[in-house]
């Protein structure tokens, strides 16, 4: 099996148990999706609303609800919200848009600022270290909330440099009014992206090949580019996707604090007004966000580190050699039960 089948396998398995879960939690919340249907359970007759669970299939059993609601999802039918009236997924495709801006500004901000701090720390050591471990430490415990209040506070209302609502229009409107909620979210990812770098480089600089290529007289910046940074990528990458993939999720707390109308406001609204169609539909697609983010994050880092090439090789090697060795076992047997 390669290794895009199989991942794809994984995907699979993964939004069908996501899917699943998802499901079975409203189900199980609290309130009855047809009053809220009908809105509000005051001067509603029972034959109404036993016509709206008859209409949305909610007096079938639960399996039955689940599997329909899958085959539709699966044909692209996300249903229709209860609150707007609309096709969820149009619903959220006039929404991802600020949504993914946001998570990329904040991704960008992370990885950049994150690296240069770590590797700087790595290398030069000293007062400079103990500062950015001293400012990691502090953002790492600091909530997106938190942050975004500050910023709000200082740089919005105070100095008057960023607004604070709004997502802008063209790109640099979307730059300038995206900085301050893209810093609220990168705040503590810058942190963790920072503190992996410093380590990954700080270990390789331990190492003898470096040695060896001081001790040749090769410039201090080409060993930290081509020996130290190149050799700490893995690590590195693995944790930026990661934290990609998790910053998707953390637009749900910085759109509601900015008031920008993107996909995380809308899941919050969903569970305000049980919305269950958005809110369904919005779980599995950060779920499947997350899960795309994190095996596109492996298949690059294959492609940009060779050892993981050939471990990858080596794996299928060794599959198909010991399916072989099955073959060539099983086969003398076929051959003497023939005879």
């Amino acid at each position: 099996m390669t290794p895009l089948l199989r991942w794809l396998g994984q995907v699979l398995v993964t939004l069908l148990v996501a899917s699943f879960l998802i499901f079975t939690a409203m189900y199980l919340a609290p309130g009855d999706p047809a009053t809220v249907l009908a809105g509000g359970a005051d001067n509603v007759s029972d034959r109404t609303l036993a016509a709206i669970r008859a209409e949305y299939h909610l007096d079938q059993p639960f399996l039955v609800q689940y599997l329909l609601w899958l085959g539709d999802a699966a044909g692209g039918d996300l249903g229709r919200s209860f609150v707007y009236g609309q096709d969820v997924s149009s619903l959220i495709a006039s929404r991802l848009g600020t949504t993914l801006w946001l998570a990329l500004y904040a991704a960008v901000l992370t990885i950049v600022v994150g690296v240069l701090l770590g590797a700087l720390s790595a290398v030069r050591r000293g007062s400079l270290d103990s500062v950015v471990s001293a400012g990691t430490a502090l953002l790492a415990g600091t909530p997106p909330f938190v942050a975004a209040a500050g910023l709000i506070a200082v740089f919005g209302v105070g100095l008057e440099w960023f607004p604070v609502t709004g997502a802008g229009d063209g790109f640099l409107g979307r730059l300038h009014h995206l900085t301050l909620p893209a810093v609220s979210l990168a705040v503590a990812s810058l942190a963790t992206i920072t503190r992996i770098t410093r380590q990954s480089m700080a270990d390789i600089l331990m190492q003898d090949h470096v040695r060896v290529a001081r001790t040749r007289g090769i410039p201090e910046r080409r060993v930290i580019t081509r020996h130290v940074l190149r050799n700490a990528v893995g690590p590195i990458a693995t944790m930026a996707g990661m934290i990609t993939a998790g910053l998707l999720a953390g637009t749900v707390v910085v759109e509601s604090v900015f008031g920008l109308s993107g996909v995380g406001s809308l899941l919050v609204n969903a569970i305000n007004t049980k919305d269950f169609p958005v809110t369904q539909a919005v779980l599995l697609c950060m779920v499947l966000a997350y899960v795309v983010t994190t095996g596109v994050t492996e298949l690059v880092q294959q492609l940009a580190d060779p050892r993981l090439r050939r471990a990858g090789n080596t794996r299928s090697g060794r599959a198909s050699a010991s399916a072989g060795d099955e073959h060539q076992a099983v086969a003398p047997q076929d051959a003497g039960a023939v005879s």
